[in-house]
């Protein structure tokens, strides 16, 4: 084994004449040249560990309404470089692309397929391609290994009945940028999985191109960008009220954000925080709950007796009236919005957090439009098992998900103040489906010429979004489907 610039490489590469110009040893120019190799093999920054990078394509996130309302973005993977279009899941770890296909979402003559083209990983079509054996400290399924070197087999089920992904772990390039004002392009090598059978709503109504988990595990991308010296072991997502948002890994936020730290357990980290208080109008739900800040699921669920106090208080001051229950919609508490409707009549909501911090829901309700009227609901959901903070809890925010300090940091956020946004590569997945505009990733759209937006002016009043449904939700460790299609309400 011998150094690039060591005596017997500069011999040999002097008699093929392979190379002419050998830097002094110990020189300025000698260290660029080693530290541009490691930039070009590596693709480390490794002059500014506090540079944020996005995907190649851009940081934008959008919802789309034909696949369930989650959030997506654009990645390359691989060399030469292949784009997907993968949800995005705070929930979840491992990032997974169909591949290799045994059974996967169909490419050709299905509802989506006219809006963007769905790609197959091939694992022998990229020279960077590589395996992860069974001896990898990422192997988390090695009992199910035929010996130490083999590739390691990988599944996921998810919370929805049969929806699933297995396959086997692979490492590949994953193509970012700096977003300094000086983009330069980076190559991370991360491991993900290749997704041979996907099941379940995986199969039509969500992330049938694959997901993007970016939980606290080693395996999930932002703990492989930390690990390999990338970026800072943080990253921000924000959720704008018009389904268009932004992902930044390496964000640490900002100085004046709010905050809460996160409540941990080391065998399963997960972005677990506590609530100390529900403010609903005038009304005030004290103690404390733990809920998971979730980005892969569209409303917020919560179990009893905090949901049941909730609805309770948001009912007995909403002032219109309320509709009668409707197998059809998950929404227990639904109104008959009335013809002069007033954004301030409605019982707005506020969470404060463990800290102290207070945390304002922009968007607590949803609105569907009917035959006949407007019906708008309280975005929450009565859940049996856990307390989740959805995405309509996030709209109009930067979240910031530091795994550093372990605490989860939010601002009020315009997206769009971010940089400029490429608005032709989010119309290119949108031609038939405007994006929703209810707040989270699996909720509700209208098209354009239903769709009304009642603003107030009046301070801590909020916009009230028409949709009509057509759900998929993704939740914590995955997909939960209550896929709908319903064109009126009676």
């Amino acid at each position: 084994m011998h150094h690039l610039f060591s005596e017997p490489v500069k011999n040999w590469s002097n008699s093929t004449g392979k190379l002419s110009h050998w830097p002094a040893k110990g020189s300025f120019e000698y260290y660029a040249v080693l530290a541009h190799r490691d930039r070009l093999l590596r693709g480390r920054k490794l002059s500014d560990i506090n540079a944020t990078l996005s995907f190649s394509d851009g940081n934008s996130t959008f919802r789309i309404s034909s696949l369930g309302f989650l959030h997506y973005t654009t990645v390359q993977l691989g060399t030469p470089g292949v784009k997907f279009m993968v949800a995005l899941d705070t929930g979840s770890d491992l990032f997974w692309v169909p591949c290799d296909c045994t059974k996967c979402a169909p490419t050709e003559g299905t509802t989506y397929a006219s809006d963007f083209e769905l790609s197959i990983y091939d694992p022998k079509g990229s020279s960077t391609s590589k395996r992860v054996t069974c001896n990898s400290s990422l192997c988390a399924h090695r009992n199910q290994c035929l010996g130490t070197f083999s590739s390691c087999p990988y599944i996921v089920s998810y919370m929805s009945a049969q929806t699933s992904t297995s396959g086997v772990l692979l490492e590949d390039v994953l193509h970012l940028t700096t977003e300094d004002g000086h983009a330069e392009l980076v190559e991370a090598y991360v491991t993900f999985g290749c997704g041979q059978v996907q099941s379940g709503s995986f199969l039509d109504v969500a992330a049938p191109n694959g997901l993007f988990g970016l939980g606290m595990e080693k395996i999930a991308v932002p703990s492989i960008l930390s690990q390999e010296g990338l970026t800072a072991n943080s990253f921000s997502m924000c959720f704008g009220h018009d389904g268009i948002g932004r992902i930044s890994f390496g964000d640490k936020g900002s100085p004046d954000q709010e905050e809460t730290p996160f409540n941990l357990n080391p065998p399963h980290p997960t972005y677990n925080i506590t609530i100390t208080q529900i403010r609903v109008g005038t009304a005030i739900i004290v103690g404390d709950i733990t809920a998971l800040f979730d980005s892969g699921t569209s409303f917020t669920y919560l179990v009893d007796p905090t949901y049941s106090k909730l609805a309770e208080n948001f009912h007995s001051q909403a002032q219109d009236r309320r509709r009668p229950p409707d197998s059809r919609i998950p929404f227990e508490y639904c109104y008959d919005m009335s013809p002069d409707a007033n954004a301030t009549l409605i019982p707005s909501m506020s969470l404060k957090m463990k800290g102290g911090s207070d945390f304002p829901v922009y968007d607590p309700i949803i609105v569907i439009s009917t035959q006949s009227k407007l019906v708008y609901c309280l975005a929450v959901i009565r859940s049996t098992e856990l307390n989740i903070i959805g995405q309509n809890l996030m709209t109009g925010y930067r979240v910031v998900f530091d795994r550093e300090r372990f605490v989860l940091g939010w601002k009020k956020y315009d997206c769009y103040d971010v940089e400029e946004i490429n608005t032709s590569e989010v119309e290119s997945y949108a031609v038939s489906t405007p994006p929703p505009v209810s707040a989270g990733i699996h909720n509700y759209s209208t098209p354009e010429s239903t769709s009304k937006d009642i603003r107030n002016t009046d301070s801590g009043s909020f916009p009230l979004r028409t949709c009509h449904l057509h759900i998929s939700l993704l939740a914590f460790f995955g997909v939960v489907s209550i896929y709908m299609h319903m064109a009126y309400m009676a």
